[in-house]
C-alpha cells in the first residue's frame, strides 16, 4: 500500500536491524505508550517479552490465522514506524483494532494519519472488515490527533483497559465504519490536508499583503 512517501508493507524477519535502531533512538518517546507484561499471578505463567524474531513469527501466525494483519511504515525509502490490525473477528462482527508508532523525527508531517487511511481502505475494501477500532490512552495527545484528523468518533472511555507502561490504564475508544467513509478514508484525508493546505496559504498571502512600511490610518 503506497501513499506517495508513505508505504505500507509485511513486516519481515530481515526488517531487523532498522526496526532496532528506529526503537532504540525512540525509547524515551515510546515508552509512556507501549504495552507492558503485568506481573504474573499466583496460577499463571510467567510471561516474558519477546525477542524480534519471536515477535515477527509470531505476528504471521497470527496472520496467516486470519486474526491480524502486521505491518511496517516506510517514509522516504526507510523504516519509520510500525502498524497492526490486530483482535480481527468475523462472524456477524467483522472488525478489528488498530496499533500504531512512529519514529518521532518524523512526527507531524501526516505519516501515520495517512498509514491508518490506508489500511482502513484496505480492511473495508480488501479484506473485508465492517468496522475498524483504535484505543489511545487520554493523555497520548499526538495519537490523539491522528484519529481526530482523520475523522474517528470518540465512543467511550474503557476503564483499566491495557497494561501500559507498567500499570493497567483507561483508554478511551475511536471508531469508524465502513458506511462512514464510502468514498475511502484516504480521499477524505487528502481532502483534509488540501483544504487546510489553501486554508494556510490564504492566512500567509492575507498577512504578507499588510505592507508595514506603508502609512496606516490609525490617525483618522
Amino acid at each position: 500500500m503506497v501513499d506517495g512517501d508513505v508505504v505500507l508493507r509485511p513486516i519481515k524477519l530481515r526488517d531487523q536491524r532498522a526496526w532496532r535502531e528506529v526503537n532504540r533512538r525512540n525509547r524515551d518517546w515510546l515508552r509512556p505508550w507501549e504495552a507492558t507484561i503485568p506481573p504474573p499471578t499466583p496460577s499463571g505463567p510467567i510471561a516474558h517479552r519477546p525477542t524480534y524474531r519471536q515477535m515477527v513469527r509470531h505476528l504471521r501466525a497470527e496472520a496467516n490465522a486470519g486474526r491480524m494483519l502486521p505491518f511496517v511504515i516506510e517514509y522516504q525509502g526507510r523504516l519509520v514506524g510500525q502498524l497492526t490490525v490486530a483482535g480481527i473477528t468475523w462472524g456477524s462482527m467483522c472488525s478489528g483494532h488498530i496499533g500504531y508508532w512512529v519514529d518521532q523525527s518524523v512526527a507531524g508531517r501526516g505519516v501515520m494519519p495517512t498509514a491508518v487511511a490506508l489500511v482502513t481502505d484496505h480492511c473495508f475494501r480488501a479484506v473485508g472488515l465492517h468496522r475498524i477500532e483504535v484505543c489511545i490512552r487520554p493523555e497520548n495527545g499526538p495519537s490523539r490527533r491522528v484519529v481526530e484528523k482523520l475523522g474517528f468518533r470518540e465512543e467511550g472511555l474503557r476503564p483499566r483497559y491495557l497494561h501500559i507502561d507498567g500499570a493497567w490504564r483507561d483508554h478511551l475508544v475511536f471508531a469508524l465504519t465502513a458506511e462512514e467513509v464510502p468514498e475511502g478514508l484516504l480521499g477524505r484525508w487528502r481532502r483534509a490536508r488540501s483544504s487546510q493546505t489553501r486554508s494556510e496559504q490564504v492566512g500567509s498571502e492575507q498577512a504578507g499583503s499588510q505592507n508595514p512600511s506603508k502609512p496606516g490610518n490609525a490617525g483618522k
